[in-house]
């Protein structure tokens, strides 16, 4: 019996296949590394631009959403007490996510271990250490788990998200020392002109409402007057940590001077603002701080819903008007448009 040997001419083409299927192996090797690198330069240059970490978070999510869709992206920072979750829902649907994302903050769960919730939206998180900075960062996705490619990705832009996090930090303990009352702690004018654009645009992108409180005290003059003025600093403290314990982080709260604030409500329609700003009036009341027997202060609430194509000037002066008539009619009370 005679063995059959195979022909040269096969043996090289088969040679030669093999070779052409390990080059086209490589070039596409080489063209999914060529696009993983072109997304983490555009986020690189994304993210270059922004200064603080809210901004940050919202530019990340703006980036993954293309490549990973999501519901929220989070970032949570114990040691530096910074909390900031964006998420492109809205209505109840946004609320889910928030109440969901918080609850994934607070829990033990372990970090990139997919959590499922009982409406059917999944949670992932990771851990960012660097030498002084510890942090959470969670993506919230409706339906599924993200599959290997898409965590890959995060992976891969997580130490540009964490740079940049840190740069965003370092910047915002500058600002808030520049930013903040020195007096009540709370955020001064200078935030309200830095954030209150972008609050109004994220509402009009996304169409969320917003809603504006202004407050002003009533009878705080006469408690300078009778009492003095470090009462009266005292009892500013007191309005301020009233007032800050009632919003959220997503809201905006600023003394504006002497005894007027202002308070912008993220994703707040007009009618729950009002409940708000009702419990506040009561709030303000229930601390029971006298100039007389007679005299007693009060806060008087003036509020006032962005209208689509509003711009800020306009906004400001509807609500400080409303304001006025809240003062006009007795005050200690909430006025609407």
């Amino acid at each position: 019996m005679s063995t059959m040997t195979q022909r040269p001419e096969l043996t090289s083409l088969a040679s030669s296949l093999d070779e052409l299927s390990q080059v086209m192996l490589e070039l596409h090797q080489l063209k999914r590394q060529s696009e993983r690198l072109d997304q983490m330069n555009r986020l690189h240059a994304r993210l270059a631009g922004v200064l603080s970490v809210p901004g940050m978070i919202e530019a990340y999510s703006v980036w993954l959403m293309p490549i990973v869709e999501h519901e929220l992206i989070g970032y949570n920072n114990n040691a530096r007490g910074k909390k900031h979750l964006f998420c492109s829902g809205h209505g109840p649907n946004r609320r889910r996510a928030i109440a969901f994302a918080e609850q994934l903050i607070e829990d033990g769960t372990s970090p990139r271990r997919a959590v499922k919730s009982d409406d059917g939206q999944f949670g992932h998180k990771w851990i960012f250490e660097t030498v002084d900075d510890a942090g959470i960062l969670l993506v919230l996705k409706e339906g599924r788990e993200l599959d290997d490619t898409e965590m890959a990705i995060i992976n891969d832009s997580l130490t540009i998200l964490a740079e940049s996090l840190q740069r965003g930090l370092e910047y915002e303990d500058l600002f808030e020392r520049a930013s903040s009352d020195p007096l009540t702690g709370l955020s001064n004018r200078r935030v309200f002109d830095r954030r209150i654009s972008g609050m109004m645009d994220s509402a009009t992108r996304y169409k969320h409402p917003l809603t504006m409180l202004s407050l002003d005290l009533d009878h705080f003059k006469d408690i300078n007057d009778n009492l003095g003025h470090q009462a009266g600093d005292e009892v500013l403290k007191s309005v301020a940590e009233v007032l800050a314990a009632a919003v959220r982080s997503t809201d905006l709260l600023v003394r504006m001077g002497g005894d007027e604030f202002l308070l912008v409500l993220d994703n707040t329609n007009q009618q729950q603002g009002r409940i708000l700003a009702e419990r506040l009036v009561k709030k303000i009341d229930d601390l029971d701080v006298r100039a007389s027997e007679t005299v007693k202060l009060g806060v008087s609430i003036g509020m006032a819903q962005m209208v689509p194509g509003e711009n800020l000037r306009s906004w400001l002066e509807r609500t400080d008007d409303i304001l006025y008539h809240a003062k006009a009619q007795g005050r200690a009370r909430v006025a609407v448009s």
